[in-house]
């Protein structure tokens, strides 16, 4: 590791109240970590207390301590969210106790993977004592992510041992791999207070990617926008921080009221607040009872700890030390994603039942009966990434997907998600509309036949008619996404399927088929309006003198317009398209000859009435070949 490397190593104190936890963090890094004044009256650690310490070649070890009095395990479970390593703290002269049992199975429910045991207060107690106790955590831990781990005794008193342990931090915290910095930014607030000058500050750990200084970020599920104005890790300004590291955030426009501990820090639009998540949900071996579905639990994730019913998806109860699928209904907004470890506590009494990963973080309404939600739930758990970023596509519909919409329900970092779609494009299994819009080639198909089985079904109803408007078939077609409606169009028209003429859509098999009789009666129509010239009937009358009642509406009258032979000029006024043409010669050449003229002149060059003359003098000037001066014409430039 280079001098310029920086790497943030995150260690969670767990362990049974009057252990010693923060005292062994105070002599191991010089920090107190009680910071409340009832804390320090009292002696214990009720809200979370957080130290470093510095190693050479740019390694920090963030130390969370964590409270351990039975009534502040939720305080506790607020703060190992982002823990990479567990410190198992055991008082040497008490040796394993219920909270110690308790923490122990919450680092394991979360996936802590490795960690160490501290034997404190090891100054109390004899040699042979020592070994016994060891012994003993020892097969507390067996068959657990501490079995064969380190344990060490320690005395913050004498300082015994505070050297070995600090070297096995070390070497543990040298083995974590580096966190990845493809990652959407999340900061998982465990603390919001006011600082005079600055305004409102939240701290967290650093769960995922980065944030810098100027940043403009989004506080989850409150919607709410803010800048950064500043950040401090380890009692320092800095201009940025990464994934691992403790940091205080100064937001910038945001009161303190309106933030609380379990929102979470993130960039705008990126990130799912949801009330209902589908799961693993694992019950310890040593939970008092089995759970029967609709239980209500506390869930905890992140650093947030919301009510919520759990649904078991394929039994009705789950015994303990069982594993099966879940859909929890939240009581208020999540914000999590796919992949996160979450704890569940009994809602009374309180005691700690199991966990599990979150896998859906915006599940599909399927039936929480339906097979077909246990094979979404086992191919998300169990499907390579390009078969679970399938799935997910799939199930957003014929909608489709934005990108970042999209990016905020699967377990993968941007760049990845990027690299995964290229891979599915080639190969059919997602379809591309634009380069940040994606729809599964299932659901396009279905829109699709939507699409064409529309058009079929209005050809059959309106023969006389030569296509149905845009919007109506988008809103045939479900009202599909404006962008998704377009690509899709643009395929059919490509492959022959559809035409399209203005905002007109047909079937490019789609012809209007006129019987003799409808042919004669459209001829007649087409003959009035051709020899009325500059004053064409109503349509009305003409389709009176045909022997039809009706108005333009009239099916028969729409063939000449639709195929343009007869052009709306005013409201319900219809000229000939070839008598239009051949006024608009007639008005060019008289304007070339006067330069400017108004109503009365081309009344007198057509021969017709104000009636007639005020529309067409309009019609040609929102044709763009005369320009109206004052009550007057002129040829229009160019």
């Amino acid at each position: 590791m280079t001098g310029t490397t920086t790497k943030h190593v995150v260690v969670g104190t767990a362990g049974h109240i009057d252990h010693g936890k923060t005292s062994l963090v105070k002599a191991l890094t010089g920090i107190d970590t009680d910071r409340l004044p009832e804390e320090k009256a009292r002696g214990i650690t009720i809200d979370l207390g957080f130290a470093f310490l510095e190693e050479v070649g740019g390694l920090t070890i963030e130390i969370v301590d964590v409270p351990g009095h039975e009534r502040f395990v939720k305080n506790m479970l607020a703060g190992v969210g982002g823990i990479d390593l567990a410190m198992l703290v055991i008082a040497a002269d008490e040796g394993v106790m219920p909270q110690t049992r308790e923490h122990l199975a919450i680092c394991s429910l979360l996936h802590i993977r490795a960690g160490l045991i501290a034997l404190t207060k090891a100054d109390l107690v004899e040699p042979d004592w020592l070994e016994l106790v060891r012994e003993d955590v020892a097969g507390a831990v067996r068959a657990t992510f501490l079995e064969g781990a380190p344990i060490l005794p320690v005395s913050a008193k004498t300082g015994h041992g505070l050297d070995d342990l600090r070297s096995a931090l070390r070497g543990l915290a040298e083995s974590v791999p580096s966190r990845g910095t493809d990652q959407l930014p999340r900061l998982p607030i465990d603390r919001v207070f006011t600082v005079k000058g600055f305004g409102t500050v939240v701290t967290g750990t650093l769960t995922a990617g980065a944030l810098a200084v100027d940043d403009r970020v989004e506080v989850y599920p409150r919607s709410t926008e803010a800048k950064i104005r500043g950040m401090q890790a380890h009692g320092h300004a800095v201009a940025s921080a990464q994934a691992g590291q403790r940091t205080a955030v100064n937001l910038q426009g945001l009161e303190r009221a309106a933030i609380a501990r379990g929102d979470v820090v993130g960039l705008p639009g990126t990130l799912v607040p949801t009330l209902l998540v589908d799961a693993t949900l694992e019950l310890l071996k040593d939970a008092p009872r089995a759970i029967r579905s609709r239980t209500r639990v506390r869930f905890h994730v992140g650093t947030s700890e919301i009510m919520a019913r759990a649904l078991l998806l394929d039994r009705p109860e789950l015994a303990p030390g069982e594993t099966a699928f879940a859909r929890f209904r939240l009581e208020a907004p999540l914000v999590a994603r796919p992949g996160d470890r979450f704890v569940v506590r009994s809602y009374s009494p309180v005691v700690t039942i199991g966990g599990g990963t979150l896998l859906d973080v915006d599940p599909p309404r399927l039936k929480r009966k339906a097979p077909a939600l246990v094979a979404h739930l086992t191919l998300l758990q169990t499907g390579s990434p390009e078969a679970v970023l399938e799935e997910h596509v799939r199930h957003v519909g014929a909608a489709g997907v934005r990108l970042a919409t999209l990016a905020g329900r699967v377990p993968f970092g941007p760049e990845r998600l990027r690299g995964l779609l290229d891979a599915l494009r080639p190969t059919g299994r997602v379809v591309a509309v634009d380069r940040d819009w994606f729809i599964h080639p299932d659901s396009f198909a279905r829109l699709r036949t939507l699409v064409v089985d529309a058009l079929a079904a209005f050809h059959r109803a309106n023969p006389l008619k030569p296509g149905m408007s845009r919007e109506e078939l988008r809103g045939r077609a479900g009202g599909a996404d404006e962008r998704v409606f377009a690509f899709l169009l643009s395929s059919l028209v490509a492959g022959g399927t559809v035409k399209t003429e203005r905002d007109k859509v047909r079937l490019a098999s789609h012809e209007v088929r006129l019987a003799p009789e409808q042919q004669r009666v459209v001829d007649r129509l087409e003959e009035d309006f051709l020899r009325a010239e500059a004053a064409p009937p109503s349509a009305e009358e003409a389709l009176g003198r045909a022997g039809l009642g009706g108005d333009e509406e009239h099916e028969l009258f729409q063939v000449l317009v639709q195929a343009g032979k007869l052009v709306r000029v005013k409201e319900s006024l219809f000229f000939h398209t070839r008598a239009l043409d051949a006024i608009q010669t007639k008005l060019v050449a008289l304007l070339r000859e006067r330069k400017e003229i108004g109503p009365a002149d081309i009344k007198d060059l057509l021969g017709i009435s104000r009636k007639y003359a005020i529309p067409l003098l309009e019609f040609f000037d929102q044709r763009r070949v005369t320009a109206r001066v004052g009550e007057r014409r002129i040829l229009r430039a160019g």
